[in-house]
């Protein structure tokens, strides 16, 4: 007779928290409070009769106990995790779920995505336009690796742009990004035509907030530092939550954006945006494909991973989407 398991729950509590050396970012995996980790964690002591953990002043520290047990849990939750997904009824199936970031969805992924219909019409591919967990200026590990994990509990790939290190996770990096002041053609004609960045005085500055919540700094404060460029109060002007409606707002000749380029690369090469400045300021984020390993192994995610890579290395090299 095999000995009875202790509660599934405190096992997978036990074993984040081991792993991660924090109860904080165990309850961000997990999407639960640290309180109720550290709950898990007691009840699976108690159970077991051995302390697990040496509660340091803010630190854990693993018992011998909790060392020797951890790969294997880790193992065990990896190869259960693995089962289930064999065991759904679209886990061979032509289903492909992707979760995106709302303008990344709408301006760079959509306008491409019929050329993977295209090349696999049997795929049923759905998009998912999903907004990440964050507070205002704390793009941190501990953020994107909560928003991975909501992301991927409904889908198959996340598509975001962050730092890249996701240990577990298969990840792809795709675009790195750039800052640029972006505004309509329209701009550079007129009373007071843009022609060198001191001329943004005379304009309204648009704001992409998206800088303001993942990295706690305005997009033109970031350019205009990068740029040396003085004298532009970077503070005034129009704001917007997506890039998406900043970028609309220019096309309309209502001010300049500063955003990433690569979300206007459809309209800037079509000419209804316009980079007026040749700098452009890098970042040392980027777009990154992420999933799990259990589903990186699935023909419908090597494809697809295989088609946006390509897309991605072909958008780098200024090429327009495959038809």
């Amino acid at each position: 007779m095999t000995n009875p398991l202790p509660p599934l729950k405190a096992l997978k509590a036990f074993e984040s928290a081991a792993r991660l050396l924090s109860l904080k970012r165990a309850a961000q995996e997990l999407n639960v409070t640290p309180a109720a980790v550290s709950h898990q964690v007691k009840a699976l002591e108690d159970y077991l009769g051995v302390q697990l953990f040496r509660r340091l002043n803010r630190a854990l520290e693993l018992t011998p106990a909790a060392r020797a047990a951890l790969p294997r849990l880790s193992e065990g939750f990896e190869r259960l995790a693995q089962a289930v997904a064999e065991m759904r009824p679209e886990a061979d199936s032509g289903r492909l779920t992707v979760s995106a970031a709302p303008s990344f969805a709408a301006r760079w992924l959509m306008p491409r995505l019929h050329g993977f219909f295209a090349a696999r019409p049997e795929v049923d591919v759905r998009v998912s336009a999903r907004m990440r967990f964050a507070k205002q200026g704390e793009l941190d590990r501990d953020a994107e690796r909560a928003t991975i994990e909501k992301w991927l509990t409904d889908s198959d790939v996340a598509i975001l742009y962050g730092h890249g290190d996701y240990p577990g996770y298969q990840a792809d990096r795709l675009i790195p990004l750039t800052l640029a002041p972006i505004c309509s053609p329209q701009l550079l004609r007129g009373e007071h035509p843009l022609r060198r960045p001191q001329d943004l005085e005379y304009h309204t500055l648009l704001h992409d907030d998206t800088g303001l919540l993942y990295d706690g700094k305005a997009f033109w404060e970031v350019w205009l530092k990068a740029a040396g460029i003085d004298g532009i109060d970077a503070s005034r002007g129009s704001h917007f939550s997506h890039a998406v409606l900043a970028l609309e707002a220019a096309a309309d000749a209502l001010g300049v954006v500063t955003t990433f380029p690569v979300l206007a690369d459809s309209d800037l090469k079509s000419g209804r945006l316009v980079i007026p400045f040749e700098f452009q300021a890098g970042l040392p984020s980027a777009y990154y494909l992420v999933c799990s390993e259990a589903a990186a192994r699935r023909p419908v995610v090597v494809a697809f991973r295989a088609w946006l890579r390509a897309e991605a290395e072909r958008a780098i090299r200024g090429g327009k989407p495959a038809s």
